[in-house]
């Protein structure tokens, strides 16, 4: 009689690959965790790599490879925590994958910063303190310093807290309070710091104010009309020319000035040709798209899905030229400081820097971004494509507007307010749109039954279109930045002052 002994030795065996499988499977996992820290290790290197090849300076070297560093790890701190508003909106409407938001927001990130990033980075690097105030170049260096270990400390712990901060007010609290720290009120520009006060009030407003007037254009021209497809075909290729026409006009005129002059008359013409060109263009491709598709409100969305991935791609260049200051104005700073150059509103970043912050930002939101996309697209309102576009064009008209002028503002605020924007509006909307309930009626018929439930119910709707307890969290946000950073960085000058000064 044979023995068992072979089928034990077999299950024995078995076991044991059991055991080296889930081995293998946790060594995989801890590595995915290390990924992460490891690349972003790689590209604080890199960093010091730039510096320590592209600075010429006879001295201070030492100090500017620190500080390339440290503008990396706050580079990549922006990309974490605030480019996820560029496509939070896209993702959370499920217009786009995860993998294809990050792509576009790193490549129009880059794009954006190294093209149009100069001259925002001027308001940060010269329009906040005066360096004239204080007394010396080495103490101009150390505040700047300590605005980047500062802001980087606490946009990280506002990353892993899952909650969206204003990287713009971290680095201005930042910069006010090692200043106010260095050299008392007199070494800040309290001017500056109004306006840019007011900039951070005014974006939200009128970014949800774009928002709604672009929704509400769609919910009347086109959402709402008995046949759908048709009014599509008559409006989309006009809202796409608009688009393209703005994009056109800013490129040109703030994006290519280190380039060519052109004046804002030739740089608007330049827009109308282009928005024009985007119209006739786009009209076939609308047609094409639409056709054998039913007349309902799923269909449009369908429609709005790759204008939405162009308006995510415009609002990440926006962002790259806007906020890449964040990072890399006060290293630009400490550099010319280095160099004995006090910064002026005529300084301008080197290309390394420049590239130092783009990647910066590109890498940490492929690293880190996925942890807060979904806040701005899911937790506020409901979106799908077609809100999901006017709050990406409405945010990137913003944003691009306050490049333009030189202004740091909020894209967090922005982007949140068009947000916002959409879902207050389609509350009001909703309860009080003639146009709205007469199609209702046409469609379903019951006339005093659709007016009883616009009655009782309109309540009921009102708390699930915008989730008004998320509204006290970002505010409070919102609040705090500014006086954490400031006083987070005056603590990290004196610690520095007392150690190298």
């Amino acid at each position: 009689m044979a023995k068992p002994r072979p089928r034990l030795e077999k299950l024995t065996i078995d076991k044991d690959l059991d055991k080296f499988s889930l081995a293998e499977e946790a060594s995989h996992h801890v590595m995915r965790r290390l990924a992460a820290p490891g690349l972003a290790a790689l590209f604080l290197i890199l960093s010091m790599g730039f510096a320590a090849s592209y600075f010429t300076g006879a001295s201070g070297m030492a100090v500017v490879i620190a500080a390339a560093a440290v503008a990396g790890y706050m580079a990549m701190n922006i990309g974490a925590n605030d480019v996820t508003n560029n496509v939070g909106a896209a993702v959370g409407a499920k217009a786009m994958s995860m993998a294809t938001a990050l792509s576009i927001a790193a490549v129009f990130e880059i794009a954006g910063a190294l093209i149009a990033g100069r001259r925002v980075t001027l308001t940060i690097e010269a329009g906040i303190v005066d360096g004239t105030q204080l007394l010396t170049a080495e103490t101009l260096v150390w505040v700047m310093m300590s605005a980047l270990i500062s802001s980087a400390i606490w946009i990280n712990i506002a990353t892993y807290s899952r909650a969206p901060v204003s990287t713009t007010h971290s680095i201005v609290g930042g910069i006010v309070g090692a200043g106010l720290a260095a050299a008392g009120f007199a070494s800040v520009k309290w001017w500056s710091i109004a306006g840019i006060t007011a900039s951070w009030s005014v974006s939200p407003l009128l970014g949800g104010a774009i928002a709604a007037l672009i929704l509400a254009f769609l919910k009347e021209f086109v959402i709402y009309r008995d046949d759908k497809i048709a009014a599509a075909r008559r409006w989309m290729p006009v809202v796409l020319g608009v688009t393209a026409g703005c994009f056109t006009a800013y490129v040109a005129v703030f994006a290519l000035d280190h380039v060519t002059f052109i004046s804002l008359p030739t740089a608007l013409s330049i827009g109308v040709l282009a928005g024009a060109a985007c119209y006739v263009l786009s009209k076939p491709w609308i047609h094409r798209q639409s056709e054998g598709l039913d007349n309902r409100n799923q269909s449009l969305r369908k429609l709005f899905r790759l204008p939405l991935i162009f308006a995510a791609a415009l609002l990440s260049f926006a962002h790259g030229a806007n906020d890449v200051s964040n990072a890399i104005g006060p290293l630009s700073a400490i550099v010319s400081a280095v160099n004995g150059v006090a910064s002026t509103a005529r300084s301008e970043a080197p290309f390394w820097v420049l590239l130092i912050g783009a990647l910066g930002i590109s890498l940490g939101l492929t690293l880190y971004g996925p942890l807060l996309i979904r806040v701005v697209g899911e937790e506020i309102t409901r979106l799908n494509p077609m809100r999901a576009f006017c709050v990406a064009l409405a945010t990137a008209i913003t944003v691009l507007l306050a490049s333009a002028l030189g202004l740091p503002i909020s894209s967090t605020h922005t982007a949140v307010g068009a947000v916002f924007g959409v879902g207050f509006f389609r509350e009001w909307y909703t309860r009080r749109s003639k146009r709205r309930l007469e199609y209702v009626r046409r469609r379903t018929g019951h006339a005093d039954f659709m007016e009883k439930v616009e009655t009782n119910f309109a309540e009921v709707r009102r708390r699930r279109l915008v989730r008004r307890s998320y509204f006290l969290t970002i505010v409070a946000a919102w609040v705090i930045t500014v006086p954490v950073s400031a006083l987070l960085s005056a603590v990290v000058y004196f610690i520095l002052s007392g150690l190298f000064l």
